[in-house]
């Protein structure tokens, strides 16, 4: 049990060389007792930012192993899984963390982070002593020079790959891996890197009656143990199947009614209206933000503030602006996305032609061909597919901004994943997720929001990354399995022929809007003075953009967005090899 008082005044005369700091937003347990630093009578201390969702049965079990307990936190729950199994109990955890636990009588220290790179840990070795924190901002006071990355910012520019490696945007200061533990030795100064957790393939489903019957019930158990929170929980509808699909399972989870909330965009263009009302036909409450280009622009350095590298696109700006707004008008403080679900249900356009792909190399001719002409037949997916969409996925349709890149920098070999499970894998472990997630996370927490995913609870993503690809996409249908599982969605969503993602209206802006700025942002811009973009060659990129060109406008927001960052956190000079010239000093920082 922890001993009272424990909160951050506190001092342990045994390990003066560990320094720990936490700003708690408060979920689990509202009173003073879940303030950290937190410790127990042994002498273990944590800082902790997430939530553990399956707490509650967690806490059972070590009750039942003679384990008392002090207050109705997880955070405790996780020391005492500490105590009763060590770092490797970390994989009983079902939830979204960053945490650091100070173990005194060890001396030694424990980072982990979560299996989906959720929640930020960013670390910084320098001056022979190792600092952590949940923003880059923490950390920048205490390098030496702030040095851009500009093989991390190539790479961003060209692929818009964000958080697919463990470095940033800033030499020196790397992230921790999604699933790992880092244990530092206070006495030897030892740094010791494990995985606590891999996937581990179900077997023994027999069919994909079976398979979206087991899809189901634990979806519906995500989401159950995911609405547990001492404060008001709502969910981000976009009218998607994702998205309406936790929010019907909600309502048959919860059995109340549901807030919704939803980003609809000025001029009705880019938004899912009609399906909303569908959904609130069921019994959904629905609450509708609308977003201008003027709010998302001004709003751009307050969130590359929060964001501290570069976002990937004006859709970033607009979930930023409809946080904000659930924030300064509602009483929420939870919400649950439907983040991930095209990523462990197969949902994108791209896996539909990696499934073709790999049935052609099995010799499957017959089921190729009859997937290729279910899709054509129902206007399903194939029928998304676009010459602007081909940039997206084949480099040799892509020449224009790759030409704009200068040369030293090294692709990623993103396509080159084998299989489609191992394509499924990179995505939810590399190339996809950990950059959503990241965008939500920063979101949300510049207002005080958490955002949960049911789709990215570990045991939900074990089974679909197990079923065979012809499972989730079948007869011409992406995410099948979902399809079939969930009965409740109205058919007009269930069985949509289209997707679409959190949109904005990217293309009309930056034909229009933002014109005479980026002509004159790129007259000299810092990417070009930091020797990574050729402004000649982006500018002439954005004209063939402008007479209507198949270029996909997410290309030119990137670089749009990562010119104003420059700008904003580098000012003059920008050089790769020369120092940051601004300097904050907020300097939050943990040390051991």
């Amino acid at each position: 049990s922890l001993s009272p008082p424990w909160k951050s005044e506190n001092t342990s005369a045994d390990c003066f060389d560990v320094f720990l700091g936490n700003r708690r937003l408060s979920i689990i347990d509202l009173s003073s007792n879940g303030h950290q630093p937190m410790t127990d009578h042994n002498g273990r201390w944590i800082v902790y930012n997430g939530e553990i969702f399956n707490y509650l049965e967690l806490r059972r079990d070590l009750q039942a192993k003679g384990h008392e307990f002090a207050t109705g936190t997880d955070t405790e729950v996780i020391l005492h899984i500490y105590s009763e199994y060590g770092e490797q109990g970390f994989d009983r955890l079902n939830g979204m963390w960053a945490f650091a636990i100070a173990d005194v009588p060890r001396r030694r220290v424990i980072l982990s982070r979560d299996r989906f790179s959720i929640k930020p840990l960013y670390v910084l070795r320098v001056h022979h002593c190792i600092y952590f924190a949940s923003e880059i901002k923490q950390l920048l006071p205490l390098l030496p020079e702030r040095r851009l990355n500009a093989e991390i910012m190539s790479t961003f520019l060209a692929q818009g790959l964000l958080d697919h490696s463990r470095e940033t945007f800033f030499d020196g200061i790397v992230r921790a891996s999604s699933c790992t533990n880092i244990v530092i030795s206070l006495d030897t100064g030892d740094v010791h890197e494990s995985a606590y957790w891999r996937f581990h393939p179900v077997s023994g489903i027999g069919s994909s009656q079976a398979a979206a019957e087991q899809f189901r019930e634990l979806f519906l158990d995500s989401i159950k143990i995911r609405l547990r929170s001492d404060v008001k929980v709502g969910v981000l509808l976009s009218g998607g199947l994702d998205s309406s699909a936790i929010a019907v399972g909600c309502t048959r989870t919860n059995g109340d009614d549901v807030e919704t909330y939803s980003i609809v965009s000025e001029d009705g263009v880019c938004d899912e209206h009609q399906f909303i009302e569908m959904l609130t036909k069921t019994g959904l409450r629905n609450n509708k933000i609308v977003f201008r280009c003027a709010d998302v622009v001004q709003d751009t350095n307050t969130v590359l503030e929060h964001s501290d590298e570069p976002v990937g696109g004006f859709s970033v700006m607009a979930q930023f602006k409809l946080f904000s707004v659930i924030k300064q008008h509602t009483d929420v403080t939870v919400l649950l996305s439907g983040q991930g679900g095209d990523e462990v249900l197969l949902g994108y356009l791209k896996f539909f032609f990696f499934h073709l792909k790999s049935l052609y190399r099995q010799h499957k001719y017959s089921q190729a061909l009859f997937q290729l002409l279910a899709s054509l037949w129902q206007r399903t997916v194939v029928s998304q597919f676009t010459l602007r969409s081909a940039r997206r996925y084949i480099q040799a349709f892509d020449p224009g901004l790759s030409r704009a890149i200068k040369p030293e920098y090294t692709r990623v070999p993103v396509w080159d994943c084998g299989d489609v499970p191992s394509r499924q894998i990179a995505d939810i472990e590399k190339y996809s997720v950990p950059a959503l997630t990241h965008y939500e996370d920063r979101n949300s927490m510049a207002h005080s929001l958490e955002v949960r995913h049911p789709f990215l609870d570990h045991r939900l993503v074990e089974l679909l990354v197990s079923l065979p690809p012809e499972w989730k996409i079948k007869n011409g249908w992406t995410k099948h399995v979902l399809r079939r599982a969930i009965t409740e969605l109205p058919d007009a969503i269930r069985w949509r022929r289209d997707k679409q993602g959190f949109l904005t209206p990217e293309q009309q802006w930056l034909r229009y809007d933002l014109r005479d700025l980026i002509r004159t942002t790129f007259r000299n811009s810092q990417l070009a003075q930091a020797g990574i973009l050729n402004d000649r060659e982006f500018l002439n990129y954005y004209e063939q953009f402008q007479r209507g060109a198949a270029i996909d406008a997410s290309d030119i927001a990137r670089v749009f967005i990562a010119e104003r960052w420059m700008q904003r956190t580098f000012g003059q000079p920008a050089h790769p090899h020369m120092p940051m010239v601004r300097q904050d000093n907020r300097d939050v920082t943990v040390k051991t």
